[in-house]
């Protein structure tokens, strides 16, 4: 075969050390997809407040997860690879957005195996399009892709947040865990600032101009990650057949004191319990990899507010890793490109 397949992920540090989370946090964030600011307020911002502060926190975060293999999403997505691999004639390789494997490492493993290489597939680990997430990553693979002439074809799988395969899986992963009785599904995703929402408004009216805007038909929700965070709660609801009292949406991760995506997630694990919610469900579907963001974020730190607020029950739902729903997707669609 003369294709290979590259699966990207987000990254993370080579270890829990604060040096490495310290390098690490400093690729991340200095990212003008993710801290869009003009480069030297970002470099004040960033290397002089937030990863000096950060680091040795995140260093402790990190270690609360850190398995034999090291990071749980390097892992996870590493064992993704043999599965697809397992199911699929093309070569697998795998690459990160931060940290390592880097992607001229997976290009240049791809042309080792692959002398006469003619086509790549890029298969970014994220379902929904957001400029700190999907963009960057697929803008970084091309940039290396573009600096190193290549001369093979790179062929990019698109967002898939309501892609019939996706949901699917997400949907038989989540079921049995439905079984064991609930008061609430907290759909739990990224959070990202109002203002990249806005940036990415193409038609330049749309993106937060009302309050439904996200249900008002646009060519704005080709690129609107809020919109697409909603269409998979929507779906994936949808063929569960849960009545609308028995779940809802909201928005993890925030950094830094200006406007994100409403409702917080931290918030509302706080308040739930208050208003009569002691056993909750928690996914989140805008990672398909378990991760810092899920397993201590969410798993450890969010069912302790769940819990001091008076919660009872709280059970976070993995994301889909390597189930076999979701191999057998990833599998389908890069065949078919």
């Amino acid at each position: 075969m003369k294709r290979g397949i590259i699966l990207m992920n987000l990254g993370s540090p080579d270890s829990t050390e604060v040096k490495d989370v310290r390098r690490y946090l400093n690729e991340f964030l200095m990212d003008e997809r993710v801290i869009d600011y003009p480069y030297l307020a970002r470099l004040l911002l960033v290397k002089g407040i937030i990863v000096p502060f950060r680091a040795p926190k995140s260093a402790e975060a990190y270690k609360a997860v850190w398995t034999e293999n090291g990071s749980p999403l390097i892992a996870l997505t590493k064992e993704l690879r043999e599965r697809l691999q397992a199911r699929s004639e093309d070569v697998v390789e795998i690459a990160m957005r931060y940290g390592n494997p880097t992607p001229k490492t997976a290009y240049d493993s791809l042309l080792k195996q692959i002398p006469d290489l003619k086509e790549v597939i890029l298969m970014p680990l994220y379902p929904h399009y957001a400029m700190s997430s999907y963009e960057t990553a697929v803008e970084h693979m091309k940039k290396i892709y573009r600096e190193n002439k290549y001369s093979f074809q790179l062929t990019i799988v698109p967002p898939y947040y309501n892609n019939e395969d996706y949901i699917t899986a997400l949907t038989e992963s989540i079921k049995p865990y439905l079984e064991d009785g609930f008061d609430k599904l907290l759909f739990s995703y990224h959070g990202v600032p109002e203002r990249h929402i806005v940036k990415g408004d193409v038609t330049g009216n749309h993106c937060l101009k009302s309050e439904d805007c996200c249900r008002v038909t646009s060519r704005a929700h080709q690129y609107c990650y809020r919109h697409q965070c909603f269409t998979t709660t929507e779906l994936v609801t949808s063929a569960l057949r849960l009545p609308k009292e028995k779940y809802e949406l909201s928005f993890q991760s925030r950094l830094g004191r200006e406007k994100w995506l409403m409702p917080y997630t931290a918030q509302r694990l706080s308040e739930l319990p208050r208003e009569g919610v002691k056993k909750l469900l928690a996914v989140c579907p805008a990672f398909v990899s378990d991760c810092l963001e899920t397993l201590e974020e969410i798993a450890i730190r969010g069912k302790e507010i769940f819990l001091h607020a008076g919660g009872e029950r709280f059970t976070m739902i993995p994301c889909l890793n390597t189930h076999p729903l979701w191999v057998a997707a990833i599998a389908k669609w890069t065949s078919e490109r």
